[in-house]
């Protein structure tokens, strides 16, 4: 696995060694020594799944406080656009962006540290996509901002009026008067 820095401070692009032949293919998709080595322990306690069709979008979401999560999110089916913002407010990233294609033909992962708003939008029929987090869900602290905000500026490749939303992310806060880390 190559564990790969990005422009946002402590968030990492991982790309799996992949070895195939004519039956298939196989790499880790995770092994706690080599994740400890490149980015620090983390103590994940939770795999979940979703499945989406074209055009969902699922965030910007966070946990605030003691509830935060870091995650460790990929794809195995289809094709999605992965979005982390930065709200940390002490961070020299703070209000900065990060998107990145995950999809089940490059089987990159993406690591998303505590202090992150994170979502993605499907850009294939339909996507399988998993993480793991290191914290519990807890719905009295979720907390989310509008994917389309113009304060943060991310050029989302599927205008707003084909995307599929939820009634939460419809009316998520402004950047500006969102809780910060």
């Amino acid at each position: 696995m190559e564990y790969m820095k990005t422009d946002l401070e402590g968030v990492y692009i991982l790309e799996p060694k992949v070895f195939g032949d004519s039956r298939g293919y196989f790499f880790e998709a995770f092994k706690q020594s080599e994740f400890d080595k490149n980015i620090g322990h983390v103590d994940f306690i939770q795999d979940n799944e979703s499945k989406s069709s074209y055009g969902v979008l699922r965030g910007l979401h966070y946990q605030k406080g003691e509830y935060s999560q870091a995650k460790l999110v990929r794809v195995i089916q289809g094709r999605v656009l992965d979005v982390v913002v930065d709200i940390r407010r002490k961070s020299s990233t703070f209000g900065k962006h990060l998107m990145v294609e995950l999809s089940e033909d490059n089987k990159r992962q993406l690591f998303i540290p505590r202090g992150f708003a994170h979502g993605f939008l499907v850009l294939s029929d339909t996507a399988v996509f998993t993480y793991k987090v290191d914290n519990v869900y807890a719905p009295q602290a979720e907390a989310s901002i509008r994917f389309d905000d113009s304060d943060i500026g991310i050029s989302w490749p599927i205008a707003a009026s084909e995307m599929l939303l939820s009634e939460k992310d419809m009316h998520a806060s402004a950047f500006k008067d969102a809780e910060m880390f």
